[in-house]
């Protein structure tokens, strides 16, 4: 009897002992967070992320046909308007994605594209130039509008100057596909400009 016993308990301490060595085993099997940040770099060369993603960024937008928006927008415009509102005519730009969240516009859809717009909520005020992403016209065109919309609703009881620049805004859709939206004081005339430039 007594050996039975001692045999049980030789068995419940080797199962005990088993099972802490296979708790510690895991432990020392499983990557430590040193291996962790070093497996990604020793599992695939570093030179294939950035190379596969940069010729997918740059053949899909036009950094030439960005900066002549830029450019047709700078000429368009008083000497204040340049100074105080600068134009970001690329998607690396720091300021870019703000502004393109502002007019509810993705750097996805479109294939060029220059804005100007005031983030300060005083002012009615954004130049948008855009050649849209193919199938993304309507998207693009939509998006300019409700930016319209959402300031004209906001200066319509708080700024009436400013609602007036809002409700006068231009949005149109040139010959080539390109969506150019006016809002700024003196709308048609910077429009003309605009388009005149693009033009030349």
């Amino acid at each position: 009897m007594k050996l039975k016993k001692i045999t049980a308990l030789m068995l419940a301490l080797v199962l005990v002992l088993g099972a802490f060595a296979g708790c510690s085993g895991n432990k020392d099997a499983s990557p430590s967070p040193d291996t962790e940040s070093t497996a990604p770099e020793s599992s695939a060369p570093e030179s294939e992320t950035p190379e596969s993603s940069e010729p997918e960024d740059s053949a899909g937008f036009d950094a030439e046909l960005s900066q002549t928006y830029a450019d047709a927008i700078t000429s368009s415009r008083s000497d204040e308007d340049n100074e105080y509102n600068g134009v970001v005519s690329s998607p690396d730009d720091e300021s870019a994605q703000m502004l393109l969240d502002v007019l509810g516009l993705s750097a996805d859809d479109m294939d060029a594209f220059a804005v100007s717009v005031s983030v300060m909520n005083v002012k009615a005020y954004g130049i948008a130039v855009v050649k849209p992403a193919e199938g993304k016209e309507d998207t693009v065109k939509n998006s300019l509008q409700n930016f319209i919309d959402g300031q004209k609703q906001s200066f319509e009881h708080y700024l009436v100057d400013q609602y007036e620049v809002a409700s006068s805004a231009k949005l149109e859709v040139l010959d080539d596909g390109t969506v150019v939206l006016v809002m700024c004081e003196d709308s048609d005339s910077v429009y003309e400009g605009i388009v005149k430039a693009l033009e030349a």
